[in-house]
């Protein structure tokens, strides 16, 4: 059997590619693979539709949002050497914004309020997303694999879940 995934498609690109797989007797897609966290949500408007419409699983990357939702970085100071944000590219100022700020103040209220820290609330929440198969994270440090893990055991309830809506919908 063969499986097949895409990166970084639109809902429409989705559709498009797997009426071209079903027509033409191709495999499916089984997966979505596109950045996603709680602060970069877009893909709930389109693209997640279209992988539930077609039983696809979505795997996000980047659910630290570049480290940022782990409070490596301060506002008002340049970014730490070395980190994925102090590279350019632009990636800093769309993540390193005030508006991010304020809402990273309350999700690590949130966390803390429910024992949990942001690593566990950041993949928790990813996890608890009935349409996210698995979560791409990285890790540079053995010890960093095994807090990933255990932060995918924190299934939030739905009370949980809407008040994490609220503090991320903007």
């Amino acid at each position: 059997a063969r499986y097949v995934g895409c990166s970084n498609f639109a809902g429409w690109q989705l559709v498009e590619a797997q009426w071209v797989a079903r027509s033409g007797h191709f495999s499916e897609f089984v997966s979505a693979q596109n950045q996603y966290n709680l602060l970069d949500r877009r893909i709930e408007r389109e693209l997640v539709p279209a992988a539930n419409a077609y039983g696809l699983g979505v795997l996000p990357y980047f659910p630290l949002a570049s480290g940022f939702l782990t409070g490596k970085y301060k506002q008002g100071e340049a970014p730490p050497e070395g980190t994925r944000l102090a590279a350019g590219g632009g990636m800093a100022d769309r993540v390193l914004n005030e508006g991010n700020f304020e809402t990273l103040q309350k999700l690590q209220s949130f966390a803390e309020s429910a024992g949990h820290n942001m690593l566990e609330l950041a993949i928790g929440w990813l996890a608890s997303q009935p349409h996210v198969s698995s979560v791409i994270s990285g890790a540079t440090k053995p010890e960093q694999v095994e807090q990933n893990v255990a932060a995918a055991e924190w299934k939030l309830s739905a009370e949980e879940l809407a008040k994490v809506n609220e503090i991320t919908k903007r």
